[in-house]
């Protein structure tokens, strides 16, 4: 699918033909591109020193020590004896195995890199492989550095019988260990990468990045088919498909590959926490009651199509971002969305419910209604966030969580009890703000924070008015008189001790002047993160247990626990 086929013209330059759309191509530009075909954008396959020459700094490479030639444990023959494949693949790349392993640097940040050779008996994993992916592993957790790890391969090495197997386990094992320690591990898969690297060390990672057109899977497609006897659609196991599915994070052209990986880095570095920045604004916020608006007029304004969406906020208040995706299980839900990002002058995870500002966006993130697939994916971010002490912030706007059969097929009721369980325990700053709607279970699974911000032409409910007003009134003709009765405005939610702040919006409202309405935002996630961020673990988790334990103490002694818990 990726190799070359090369002929000579009479002038004696080199040319190929593209694979994918049959072009000629002269090989000095192929190679200008990184081998990416000019005219359909198919990636070739580069050589494993081509690769690293494209992602690494230049001359910032130094190996991790001599890979040993690998031995014939086994003593296996087929057509020919293990040794002289060895010996053929040896001559074919100048390598001991199909693997190198170093220290280095992508865009001035340091890595360690272990890359497998496609080239050498296609990138198979046996124990040499092994050992140097595990020297790899260990030599990062040592030195706290990121760990990337290349793939291309079919899968563990046949000839070293179970002995290859067990470098599965080898490998993991060490991964786990890095997961423990809180070192970033980025997966770079790339066409193919199939059977034990898939099932192991190339799918373990904390960021999952492939190549466009890339195949990915456990089971190769001539394997399935000869299986199960079925067709197969489409794309199937592009990283395309993987995507779609949520299994990976990132599809990335090959020319984007290494700023984006530079990005990642960038954002994983544990700076000093910044002084918050000066507020820009007269008065931005309010900790106290004040005048409440009408609730129908409130809840009018909070559905209002223009207000800024999680994506606004983000792009606005952050220096990066790189979003990540997929809940790592069966899809990628477009009604949440979160990354990490450098935003109030440190990196955070930051994660949101996002709606649109026109119909077709709307439809396409399911008008902001996240199915499991986004809260697992919010539960994934959080928990990358706790991994490398990152702080969360929460955007939350949604009517809740979509309530349609097959989301309910799916688990929608535990999966929010479980973000809503997972996001209780952090040990990491956690801020929440309520931009629009705030509609029940859907909206508390991303708000379970130490502080909690609302705009002022919010609202946070148990129900809908509607709802509410067909259950109690029989139709939702009432709707506006269960919003007065439900107290869900910023003021009534501040009196209750719900909320910590109210964001005032401008005159007319977030919609009216959505930039100024970030800028606020912006100030007050600044603040509020600078508080917390001198509080430890320990005590943002404890923090944040004692102020939803305080909710259910509405005797004499509700005042005290509220106190102790803010």
């Amino acid at each position: 699918m990726t190799e070359m086929t090369t002929s000579r013209t009479d002038d004696d330059e080199a040319w190929t033909r593209c694979p994918n759309c049959s072009s000629y191509l002269y090989v000095k530009r192929l190679d200008r591109y990184a081998k990416v075909c000019p005219d359909c954008r198919h990636h070739l396959r580069l050589s494993l020193d081509e690769r690293l020459d494209l992602l690494l700094d230049r001359n910032s490479f130094h190996p991790l020590g001599e890979v040993p030639a690998p031995g014939d444990p086994l003593g296996f023959t087929d057509s020919k004896p293990y040794p002289q494949r060895l010996a053929a693949a040896q001559r074919k790349t100048g390598r001991p195995d199909a693997i190198a392993a170093g220290t280095a640097t992508i865009g001035g940040s340091p890595i360690v890199v272990a890359a497998l050779d496609f080239a050498f008996m296609g990138g198979s994993v046996g124990t040499v492989v092994g050992d140097v992916l595990v020297d790899a592993a260990r030599r990062a957790g040592a030195t706290s550095t990121p760990l990337l790890i290349i793939s291309a391969s079919g899968g563990a090495r046949m000839q070293e019988g179970c002995l290859s197997l067990m470098q599965l386990a080898r490998t993991a094992q060490e991964i786990a260990r890095l997961r423990e320690a809180g070192v970033l591990v980025i997966n770079l898969n790339t066409h193919p990468t199939f059977g034990g690297a898939t099932a192991s060390f190339s799918s373990l990672g904390d960021v999952i990045l492939v190549e466009p057109g890339s195949l990915v899977g456990f089971a190769g497609p001539q394997v399935i088919r000869q299986t199960i006897r079925e067709e197969l659609p489409p794309g199937f196991q592009t990283a395309e498909f993987l995507f779609e599915r949520g299994l990976v994070d990132l599809v990335v052209p090959r020319e984007s590959v290494r700023e984006s990986l530079a990005g990642l880095l960038r954002l994983h570095r544990l700076a000093e926490s910044p002084a918050p920045p000066p507020a820009r604004h007269d008065e931005p916020r309010r900790r106290q009651p004040g005048p409440s608006a009408d609730p129908w007029e409130v809840v009018g304004r909070a559905r209002n199509i223009d207000r800024p969406t999680t994506l606004d906020y983000i792009h606005r208040l952050s220096d990066e971002f790189v979003e990540l995706h997929g809940d790592r299980v069966s899809g990628d839900d477009p009604a949440i969305v979160g990354g990490v990002a450098r935003m109030a002058g440190r990196s955070v995870v930051v994660i949101g419910h996002q709606k649109g500002h026109d119909t077709a966006e709307m439809v396409r993130r399911n008008f902001g209604m996240p199915h499991p697939e986004g809260y697992r994916k919010a539960m994934r971010l959080m928990r990358h966030a706790e991994r490398f002490g990152l702080p969360v912030v929460t955007f939350v706007d949604t009517a809740g969580a979509y309530p349609g059969l097959q989301a309910e097929e799916r688990g929608q009721g535990s999966v929010i009890a479980e973000c809503i369980a997972a996001m209780s325990r952090l040990r990491v700053p956690v801020v929440s703000v309520l931009t629009g709607e705030g509609g029940s279970g859907g909206a508390l699974a991303l708000a379970v924070a130490n502080r909690v911000l609302m705009l002022e032409y919010s609202y946070y409910s148990v129900i809908s008015p509607e709802g509410c007003s067909t259950i109690l009134w029989g139709s939702a003709t009432r709707a506006a008189d269960a919003a007065a009765a439900l107290r869900l405005t910023a003021p009534d939610l501040l009196e209750l001790g719900i909320i910590d702040e109210v964001v005032l919006e401008p005159a007319g409202g977030a919609h009216a002047d959505p930039a100024a309405t970030v800028d606020r935002v912006g100030d007050a996630i600044a603040a509020t993160l600078a508080e917390l961020s001198t509080r430890s673990g320990a005590d943002l988790r404890d923090q944040r247990y004692a102020r939803f334990d305080a909710y259910g103490r509405l005797g004499a002694d509700a005042e005290r626990y509220r106190a102790g818990a803010a």
